[in-house]
């Protein structure tokens, strides 16, 4: 994927995370050029083997990470609709981790302020997508799902 190709990916995905973040009262991300660089090493790593896991927390630093597989090249809405579309299943009235749920609360996290953005491309045309949230959210404590994770704010 050529830069220009990676910086219109990147912006779409900002884009998205900001247009959701807003829906949830949380302030937007900038996208920090230091963990796009992050991301997207880790993106190139992850389609050169072609498995999908998690990086190591300590290879991360204090960022959070959510990724994205699919068998043709992904676009950023693609990408952060199909993250976002966990809020479904997201229950306010008790807020808490789930894996399924963890893409949406990642991306709506109110305090997390940097994100970077990284894909690539596998030899069988597969796509890899990493994002890197900074600080991470999902923080488990009692009270930061609370804070950090708010329902949609209805307009009266």
């Amino acid at each position: 994927m050529g830069k220009s190709a990676s910086k219109q990916f990147a912006g779409e995905m900002l884009q998205c995370h900001n247009d959701y973040r807003k829906k949830h009262q949380a302030p937007p991300m900038k996208l920090s050029s230091k963990l796009s660089r992050e991301a997207t090493r880790y993106a190139e790593s992850l389609a050169s083997t072609r498995i999908l896991k998690h990086s190591e927390a300590s290879s991360r630093g204090s960022c959070g990470e959510n990724l994205a597989w699919a068998s043709y090249d992904q676009s950023g809405k693609d990408v952060a609709d199909r993250w976002y579309d966990e809020v479904k299943q997201y229950n306010f009235n008790r807020s808490g981790f789930s894996s399924a749920t963890g893409h949406f609360t990642a991306m709506v996290w109110k305090s997390s302020n940097k994100l970077g953005v990284g894909k690539a491309t596998a030899s069988d045309g597969s796509s890899f997508v990493v994002a890197r949230y900074f600080p991470a959210g999902n923080i488990t404590n009692q009270g930061h799902f609370e804070n950090n994770v708010l329902p949609v704010k209805t307009t009266t």
